[in-house]
């Protein structure tokens, strides 16, 4: 009889502790949202518009579409970028920024790999471009009124 009641006794004070633990822990943000306020600090004229599932979507003059995505299928977090079709050195500098906020990486190798994706398009190679560059995945499309760059890291990376 005392063996029952003294498990009993130590399940509930082992649920009483985990419970507490649970409550004393801070909430953590997602890093999506670390990702896009860091974004809207560093970089000027950027704003966090809204987030919908995974993705905060952010606005920014020099571009038509702005969004920061999490935890996809394949990748850990994903830029995506859309602009005119022949984009302004602006929007090549602001998502060389945005990469290398978010990626990590020094600005000179996100800015030079947006700048080879987007500029590779055209009549000998096609309309959809994808390329490898500093371990990050560059998918560049255009179509007839705008361009579009999505830069992703593999979960492995």
């Amino acid at each position: 009889m005392t063996l029952k009641l003294n498990v009993r006794g130590a399940i509930l004070v082992a649920a009483a502790l985990t419970g507490l633990v649970a409550l004393a822990s801070p909430a953590r943000a997602d890093r999506c949202d670390d990702s896009a306020k860091e974004l809207a600090n560093q970089i000027d004229r950027l704003k966090v518009n809204f987030r919908a599932a995974n993705i905060v979507y952010l606005t920014h003059p020099a571009a038509k579409e702005l969004s920061v995505g999490c935890r996809g299928d394949k990748y850990s977090i994903e830029l995506y970028a859309k602009g005119d079709r022949k984009p302004k050195p602006e929007f090549y500098t602001l998502v060389g920024s945005m990469a290398a906020i978010v990626f990590t990486v020094t600005k000179d190798d996100t800015t030079t790999g947006a700048t080879r994706c987007l500029k590779r398009m055209g009549l000998l190679r096609g309309d959809k471009i994808t390329m490898r560059y500093r371990r990050l995945n560059m998918e560049c499309t255009r179509t007839k009124t705008e361009a579009s760059i999505a830069i992703t890291r593999g979960k492995d990376e």
